[in-house]
């Protein structure tokens, strides 16, 4: 019953007396309603299931919206079936098995309607109409917030969906509806689904958020169209593609999602183009299957929350990546499985925690004049039948700008790789690789490190400022059987070619090449290389304890890091000495924890200690084999475990040193495979604890947690080292060495400028501390060599004095 009459006017003069009059229900005045009719309903609640079968106005009064309320008991509150107008009314129904409002039929224009209802849909729209709806809400907790079913359309504009117990829309059984400036939030379902062939959506300037499901769906052969439109806050993945669905995302901007920003499997195509993907948990971009592909043109990838590879390619997936950026990640792209492959053509890869590139499994990648910058590694291509091409690419910053490992054979062309802290190209295992016209400046380890006979192929390639070496091969060297061939390859260094170390055989083609340009050698035996985070074969130490102590000695600062190292140094000797006369020797782990921030000589103080421990004869070899969790946690069930042993085998006799090892246990592991890593390792350590020596390494407060959250891991250390940052006249010190180290020297006022500029450094997460002292040194260098470069016939003091005016500007 009504709780006020309605009033029904004609627009037509001629009927006005016959047609205009007031009804005591809705239903009576739709009755005597005709088309182009206009009821006016007075402000109250009407308990009726109202039906429009004729094209007329029904709305409230003016200025007052939502003042009618339409709440029958059951069923359907509003039925449309024809091209009729409905202005602010507000809609209740609570049957759990019909929609609230129904559109059937014709082209009606909706406007200014709130559904607010249990039902089946908020909005069910279907067959063959085609409404426009504009500035409705929808709050239904029960249901379906809108359905667009059985081929119907329509446009959306300006609505919203404030709850849905489901999807907040629901596209199916070939419906194609468009909405412009609608937003979709607190849904229990995807917040728009879209399935089945001929299923389609057009969205623009949309906006889907606080989903406890994906952000958008599309499967089964069905279509979308993305436009200016914003996918955060969901609780599974932003963007999910299934089983031949098509998807076109242009000037979208998807973060804040906790698991993959974009999912695509079964053959589905996703176009990607001026968007952007940040603050994932998993992969900004995940594709698998044979003839699933992505294509991003322009698109920016960036600051992941997780620690998982931005991109990921498997199981025969294609993507192309096409002037698009990937920074701040852990990974930024991982093509794994034979058949999947990566077009990459003038891309940005940059601070990246582990790898930027990785290839796997028989995969392949095509790099073009892409720029890959602060990486722990740079390409990675991991086993046999991986490969594919780098092609013009430079890689500036990186630990060790490309690893061939385990058979894996790629082709590098025309590459630069500017400043690696380990070795500019690295080949071990089995690995070969053709490397043709490549360039290495810059490193802090040997320019290319060959080993193990691995059959590489080097061309016309040329190193600069190599601190160890240009070229470095392994004991059946460059042109011996099995070893590489080495052609045209030149260096900077001057100085001969010293005697190879016990075992090695000279290299003729290298030799020829360095009478040719009197600028290659090897680097002396007693020096050898940091291993990259590579497998790699094993170094003898052969030095005295005492001589090894002496260096520890010499590092600048880390006293108490000295002190504790000598300690139990001193309790493994006594004990060792004790054993010798026949006396009970305490018990001893020599497991370590290493704590503290980036740069603060972590990996140094791990290298000399296993050269320590094999001179007293407690290892047998003292080799160093740096990891991380990229090298312990495979991407398959199973696979950590195999890895996990593969790096515990390759420390054997040595020490096995866990870089950020809080990795392996992230906060949030549910789901994670990083406990297989930590539980192998633990019984490993268990079983040959004689035969490896473990140090986990990490920031401060993350290594706290890890061992807090893995006391089984935890019972296994003896002690925890912690590394504090350098103050500013370490830094200066560190500063003061490198000078020595290449000839240069501070002039009068330079170490008080030093200092002032250490002293004023920000001191955040990003300080490197040694690290930094030695970017500052390198930068001093450039600066200094732009200002001498000008001169025409510089003095020695000219060339050797660093003032401080070349010091880099405060960041």
């Amino acid at each position: 019953m009504a709780q006020a009459s309605v009033q029904v006017t004609h627009s037509g003069t001629s009927r006005w007396r016959r047609r205009t009059g007031e009804y005591s229900s809705l239903a009576a005045a739709l009755e005597a309603a005709g088309d182009g009719d206009v009821l006016t309903v007075p402000a109250g609640t009407y308990r009726e299931n109202l039906v429009l079968g004729r094209a007329v106005t029904l709305r409230g009064p003016d200025g007052a919206r939502g003042a009618v309320r339409i709440a029958p008991a059951d069923g359907v509150a509003l039925t449309v079936r024809a091209s009729a107008t409905v202005h602010d009314l507000h809609l209740e129904a609570t049957d759990s098995t019909s929609p609230a409002l129904l559109v059937e039929d014709g082209a009606p224009e909706l406007s200014g309607l709130r559904v607010v209802t249990r039902s089946a849909s908020g909005i069910e729209v279907r067959g063959g109409a085609r409404p426009t709806v504009r500035r409705c809400t929808v709050d239904n907790p029960g249901g379906v917030g809108i359905s667009v079913l059985d081929g119907a359309g329509g446009l959306f504009e300006e609505c919203e969906v404030v709850a849905a117990g489901q999807a907040g829309v629901a596209v199916r059984d070939g419906a194609h509806p468009r909405l412009e400036k609608c937003r979709i939030h607190h849904a229990s379902g995807a917040g728009l689904s879209v399935n089945g062939e001929g299923s389609a959506v057009e969205a623009v300037g949309c906006e889907l958020y606080e989903i406890k499901g994906a952000g958008i769906q599309i499967a089964a052969r069905a279509t979308g169209h993305f436009t200016d439109c914003t996918v955060h806050r969901t609780s599974a993945d932003g963007v999910t593609l299934d089983t031949d669905a098509v998807l076109t995302l242009a000037d979208c901007d998807i973060h804040d999602i906790p698991e993959n920003a974009v999912d695509l499997r079964s053959r589905s195509v996703l176009t990607l183009t001026r968007s952007t993907v940040r603050h994932f948990g998993r992969n900004g971009l995940s594709v698998w299957d044979p003839g699933t592909r992505v294509d991003a043109n322009q698109c920016e990838i960036h600051d992941s929350t997780g620690d998982y590879p931005a991109v990921w390619v498997s199981d025969g997936a294609t993507a192309v990546l096409d002037s698009t950026r990937v920074h701040d990640v852990p990974d930024a792209l991982f093509v794994l499985d034979r058949g999947s492959r990566a077009d990459v053509v003038d891309c940005d890869l940059a601070q990246v925690r582990n790898t930027a590139v990785s290839v796997s499994d028989g995969a392949t990648v095509q790099l073009d004049d892409c720029r890959i910058r602060e990486a722990a590694t740079g390409a990675w291509f991991r086993d046999h039948g991986s490969g594919g091409t780098l092609a013009h690419c430079t890689i500036d910053g990186a630990q060790t700008g490309v690893i061939v490992t385990k058979g894996a054979d790629p082709t590098i062309e025309g590459c630069t790789v500017s400043s690696p802290a380990e070795a500019g190209f690295y080949v071990s295992a089995e690995g070969r690789g053709t490397f043709h016209g490549c360039r290495v400046t810059g490193s802090s380890g040997f320019g290319f490190h060959v080993i193990d006979g691995c059959r590489t192929t080097l061309t016309r390639c040329r190193t600069e400022r190599c601190a160890r070496g240009g070229y470095e091969f392994a004991e059946g060297g460059a042109g011996q059987g099995d070893g590489p061939t080495v052609q045209d390859c030149t260096s900077d260094e001057s100085r001969a070619l010293p005697a190879p170390a016990a075992g090695a055989v000279a290299a003729p083609a290298l030799q020829q090449a360095t009478q040719t340009a009197g600028l290659l050698g090897n680097v002396p035996a007693q020096a050898p290389p940091a291993a990259p985070s590579a497998p790699a074969a094993p170094a003898v130490s052969s030095r005295p304890s005492d001589e090894v102590l002496g260096e520890l000695d010499t590092l600048v600062g880390l006293e108490s890091v000295k002190r504790e190292v000598r300690s139990l140094i001193n309790m493994i000797e006594v004990g060792r000495r004790r054993q010798q006369a026949g006396l009970k020797a305490a018990s001893v782990r020599r497991h370590l924890v290493f704590t503290g921030s980036p740069g603060t000589g972590k990996t140094t103080v791990a290298r000399l200690y296993g050269e320590i421990l094999a001179a007293l004869g407690v290892l047998d070899r003292g080799h160093l084999v740096e990891v991380s969790r990229v090298d312990l946690v495979g991407e398959h069930i199973g696979s950590t475990a195999i890895r996990t042993q593969e790096a515990f085998d390759r420390a054997r006799g040595g020490v096995l040193f866990i870089d950020e090892a809080y990795a392996l246990s992230p906060e949030d592991s549910g789901r994670d495979f990083g406990k297989e890593a930590i539980d192998t390792l633990v019984k490993l350590m268990e079983d040959h604890r004689e035969a490896v020596v473990v140090i986990v390494a990490g920031y401060t407060a993350e290594m706290a947690r890890f061992l807090a959250v893995n006391p089984g891991v935890a019972s296994r250390f003896s002690r925890t080292i912690t590394f504090g940052d350098y103050a500013p006249e370490e830094l200066l010190r560190i500063v003061e060495q490198q000078g020595e180290e290449h000839e240069y020297h501070l002039a009068d006022g330079t170490g008080e400028a030093l200092l002032k500029y250490f002293t004023a450094l920000p001191k955040g997460p990003s300080f490197g501390n040694g690290r930094t002292a030695r970017q500052t040194f390198e930068a001093m260098v450039e600066r200094h060599a732009g200002r001498v470069a000008q001169l025409t016939d510089p003095s020695t003091d000219d060339l050797t004095l660093l003032y401080a005016d070349d010091l880099p500007e405060l960041p």
